[in-house]
């Protein structure tokens, strides 16, 4: 290296090391200035009124801030906007010294100080979610003394000090400060009063006690919690934690008005993490099919903006439509029933105006859904809980039906045919054991082909059980069951209708273990695997003695008796999976939908609020009587009793 070049790298590393601690120190300064800047804004009402001065301690504190100010901007290095901010800074005292209104003067000296941050940006905003239970105890332990515990500024160790602590309670000081100035105020003090410094605290703590502070002025937290909910333009106001660290409830009241603003302000500080990032429980992909959806609408796209709003519910919500339906189950019907109602919209061809109404009120719903999806409030027994709940409810349908077919064959005493049934949803889990393996690992499984195979599954299903119930209960009658064991038994149950009841059990499995796959999945993100375990395991075993008093009690019924109560049990699941297989072919956009918003969803019945699936029930129970009709004819041709139920 040649001492040249070594020359010139030693200057350029000398002016690093020089440039860092004035870097350091420029940041302290606009900080203060801030701060000063803000203080202005907030008390300088407290010394005029009307031009005339009200308070002489409180206007010279004015004056000799706004001097501060000036020479503090002029002290800031070169830049292009330095003289402009020295510039507004003189025109700012000139402004004081001349007891011009304190709006004008608020007004001009917040906009100096976004002017300032936008020159010499600092940071605004806290890295992580302020934790209120901190702030409160930071402020029990540093703050009560001379604020008061309850924040009026009354503390045992207030009295004498000039001028006196802030009163956090005070609600129309509070209204001028936002969380970033309080958090200034905190790091550096306040000079000319007796607010130190604490600067030792780490930042996290800082901004803790700010926000702990902040909310004390501010009691509405339910309401703004319903506010914030309930208006997506609220929330675009305060996108994220810079947003909300930078904004004084006074400036969101210009917007929304001042006694909401103070009810929006109360949840946020006390509830941070409302604006916080976090995508475990996010919507984001299912708002950005709906906007999408709307744009294509307006484009007059009809069919793309169908299939958009299908994808929004597909692809966007669908996914974490189980972890919701254990957290919210009303929610969850809410949000189905307006994805129902915007597709049916679009078909129909309503008025655009209509259309957005439906995608705004959904992006509430999202919201809100985001809200119970939030990690914040998984907890072990509401995963215990969901896990219980999913395996039960998606197991006991398929159960009943297995159970009907071995309790069916014991009856008829052959039980040869049981490896047959046994092997068939043994089979189903291994199935979907290897579909969770090829969703999981080498395949998207997508919204549609969910909602396919759960739509036809459910489908052929029914068909199958409405020929069974119906074939069942013509054998309910004694006569028509012995007449049947002395001409048919020997064919009865052949090797293909083994093969026949294979698949069977097989099927109506499959359909549940895929949608209980599903289901955990989205379940199984949220954490607690160790309770989601035990929720589990609680259904199998709750599953198991099911099967054991259904089989037990099955022995002892009359054969007439059994075939009875079984065809009218196959028969109700027959009707509750001819609604299912109709709500996921609508849902996976094979059909249309036609709404009915006052029937209420009942997912243990298979009952949603459209027409097509409740037609569908509606038939099969037709079907079904007509069957019973028809085998009860045939009966009394015969001179066959009906066999004894009771």
């Amino acid at each position: 290296m040649t001492l040249r070049a070594f020359a010139v790298q030693l200057i350029a590393f000398l002016s690093i090391a020089v440039a860092m601690p004035a870097s350091a120190d420029t940041h302290d300064e606009v900080q203060t200035t801030w701060r000063l800047l803000d203080y202005i804004a907030v008390d300088y009402i407290e010394a005029v009124e009307d031009g005339k001065v009200t308070n002489e301690l409180e206007y010279a504190e004015m004056q000799e801030f706004s001097a501060s100010v000036v020479e503090r901007m002029a002290a800031l290095p070169a830049n292009a906007q330095r003289a402009q901010l020295v510039a507004d800074a003189e025109a700012l005292a000139e402004a004081i010294s001349a007891k011009v209104g304190p709006a004008v003067v608020a007004r001009d000296a917040r906009r100096l100080a976004s002017e300032l941050i936008a020159a010499f940006p600092v940071p605004l905003a806290p890295d992580a979610v302020p934790d209120l239970a901190r702030g409160a105890a930071l402020y029990a332990q540093s703050c009560a003394s001379c604020h008061g515990v309850s924040g009026d500024g009354a503390g045992p160790a207030a009295e004498g000090l000039d001028p006196p602590p802030i009163a956090f309670d005070d609600v129309a000081r509070a209204r001028e400060r936002g969380a970033f100035a309080l958090y200034q105020v905190i790091g550096q003090g306040l000079e000319g009063t007796a607010m130190p410094g604490f600067s030792d605290l780490p930042a996290e703590d800082r901004w803790s006690l700010a926000y702990y502070s902040g909310s004390i002025a501010f009691p509405e937290v339910e309401r703004g919690r319903r506010i914030w909910n309930d208006e997506p333009a609220i929330r675009a106001r305060v996108p994220d934690l810079a947003a909300l660290s930078g904004l004084t409830p006074a400036a969101l009241g210009e917007a929304i008005g001042t006694e909401r603003a103070d009810a929006v302000m109360a949840y946020l500080r006390a509830h941070p993490e409302a604006v916080a990032s976090d995508t475990t429980g996010s919507l984001a992909l299912a708002r950005e099919r709906l906007q999408q959806s709307l744009a294509a609408y307006e484009a007059g796209n009809k069919t793309e903006a169908r299939e958009l709003a299908l994808s929004a519910y597909l692809d966007g919500f669908e996914p974490l439509e189980a972890v919701l339906s254990t957290r919210d189950a009303d929610l969850l019907a809410s949000v189905e029933i307006g994805m129902a109602e915007l597709r049916a919209a679009i078909s129909r061809g309503d008025p655009v105006a209509a259309v957005a109404e439906k995608v705004n009120a959904l992006d509430v719903l999202f919201y809100r859904a985001e809200t119970v999806l939030a990690p914040a409030n998984a907890s072990e027994a509401s995963a215990f809980l969901g896990a219980f709940a999913i395996l039960l409810r998606e197991g006991l349908e398929a159960l009943l039906i297995v159970i009907a077919m071995i309790a069916f064959l014991r009856k008829a005493e052959r039980t040869e045919v049981l490896p047959f049934v046994h092997g068939g949803w043994l089979s189903a889990l291994g199935a979907g054991a290897l579909t969770w393996v090829a969703a999981t690992y080498l395949i998207g499984v997508s919204g549609a082909g969910r909602e396919l195979v759960e739509g036809f599954g459910s489908l052929f299903a029914a068909l199958v059980l409405l020929s069974v119930g119906i074939w069942m209960h013509g054998k309910s009658q004694a006569g028509e069951w012995q007449r049947y064991i002395r001409k048919t038994m020997q064919h009865a149950l052949s090797r293909r209708s083994a093969w026949f009841l294979f698949g069977l059990a097989f099927l109506v499995v499959y359909r549940e273990v895929f949608e209980t796959i599903l289901f955990f999945a989205a379940l199984w993100s949220q954490g607690h695997t160790d309770a989601i375990l035990a929720g589990a395991a609680a259904a199998i075993v709750l599953l198991a003695l099911i099967a054991w008093a259904m089989l037990r009690y099955s022995r002892r019924l009359p054969i007439g008796t059994f075939f009875a109560y079984s065809s009218v049990l196959i028969g109700i699941l027959a009707v509750v999976l001819a609604g299912k297989g109709i709500s996921g072919l609508q849902e996976a956009g094979l059909l249309g939908i036609t709404p009915l918003p006052n029937l209420p969803r009942i997912p243990i019945l298979g009952i949603a609020p459209a027409l097509e699936p409740v037609a569908a029930q509606i038939l099969t129970l037709a079907l079904i009587a007509l069957g019973y009709w028809r085998n009860r004819m045939k009966g009394m041709q015969s001179g066959t009793p009906q066999a004894e139920t009771g």
